[in-house]
């Protein structure tokens, strides 16, 4: 690697990223080592599926500062075509099921890198778009992201579809457009689903989405109306958190995800586990460092080379943002339960792998910022 290459990498994100890697090993191993039923009887199976997903990232990661970030259009069209081509396959019997959504091929959770991938693709897309001063200049851009968008909620993955929205608005306004119009569309879209869960109260229409998911997404308003059902989970990770108090019940020690009472407590509720046994300092530790990882990373935004480094890298900073306030919100009871996992910390390959791609595509960026090195 160009001696050039290394003197400008981004080594403040890779440090923080490393300590929340490290944090999220020892979590899992804390919300799974007992339970033999998962584990097999082997307390380290989740940490060595994890050790082994962050190997595989890091390697992916170190791969990427080898290419330039910029796409040409003849790549885009392929990563696009691989994106629609992966998703398309979850829907067919090579998928497989899990939790209710049908997101799953040959072990892999394809939703997860599509994310980033439409990240890059879509930032391309923009920075070669001359305008998007009007609403008829925003079909186009809807259309890009609406077919993996729709395919996903055929799954159906509503967390993330929320994402690609997420997203898609946040690189849409970095391209040009006006906020304004975007804010008009997305108060459109809001009260377009509020009057639909308002009609589906009143008058019994259908909804697009299941019974227990309406109950799964609705139960942080009022927990309490349903305590041993839909509010379960957030009823005991609301406990867990508050029973940390400010030291926490110490390491390996707390109660409510090692005797059962908090369900997926390595997936999406570890965060709770985190503050029961770390208590607020350490709840406080790891938004520092998330903090910290968004700050890098729209410093790196900012400072970009050109139009698409630019919009790229916000589109990566805006997928970490929403994973991030969305995971710990529904961990504290002020937001619905989408199953989006905490980057780095949570259990899970797929997220993990994907994760270290998006930060070796912001250390890529970074790391290509002055002109004249290249």
């Amino acid at each position: 690697m160009d001696r050039r290459l290394l003197k400008n990498i981004d080594f403040t994100l890779l440090a923080v990223v490393v300590a929340l890697i490290f944090i999220g090993l020892l979590m899992v191993f804390s919300a799974t080592h007992a339970k033999e039923a998962l584990t097999h009887g082997d307390p380290f199976s989740f940490v060595k599926k994890q050790a082994v997903a962050v190997v595989v990232g890091v390697l992916l990661m170190v791969g990427i500062l080898f290419f330039d970030y910029r796409i040409s259009d003849r790549m885009l069209q392929f990563l696009y075509a691989l994106n629609i081509l992966m998703l398309l396959l979850v829907l067919t019997p090579l998928g497989s099921t899990r939790n209710g959504a049908q997101s799953w091929l040959f072990g892999v959770q394809p939703s997860e890198f599509a994310k980033v991938i439409m990240i890059i693709t879509f930032g391309k897309y923009l920075a070669d778009k001359e305008s998007l001063a009007t609403f008829s200049s925003f079909i186009g851009p809807f259309c890009f992201v609406g077919v993996p968008l729709l395919l996903i909620l055929l799954q159906p993955d509503l967390g993330t579809a929320l994402v690609f929205i997420f997203f898609m608005f946040t690189m849409m306004y970095t391209a040009g457009a006006p906020g304004w119009k975007l804010s008009l569309l997305i108060g459109i879209g809001v009260l377009g689903i509020a009057l639909l869960f308002a009609s589906h109260y009143f008058f019994n229409t259908p909804l697009p989405i299941k019974e227990y998911q309406v109950a799964r997404l609705t139960s942080f308003i009022d927990p309490e109306r349903d305590p041993q059902g839909s509010g379960w989970n957030v009823r005991q990770a609301m406990i867990a958190v508050g029973s940390g108090q400010f030291f926490g019940k110490g390491l390996f020690r707390g109660t409510q995800g090692r005797l059962g009472y908090l369900p997926e407590n390595h997936t999406d509720f570890i965060f709770a586990v985190l503050c029961e046994e770390l208590g607020f300092i350490g709840g406080f530790g790891v938004l520092f460092l998330f903090f910290s990882l968004i700050w890098r990373g729209i410093r790196i935004g900012y400072q970009a080379r050109d139009r698409a480094g630019t919009i790229i890298a916000v589109g990566l900073v805006s997928m970490f943002l929403f994973h991030i306030l969305e995971n710990i919100g529904m961990n504290i009871g002020i937001m619905p339960i989408t199953g989006i996992p905490l980057p780095f910390i949570s259990s899970g390959g797929s997220s993990m792998i994907s994760n270290l791609v998006a930060i070796g595509i912001l250390v890529n960026i970074w790391a290509r910022r002055q002109k004249i090195m290249f």
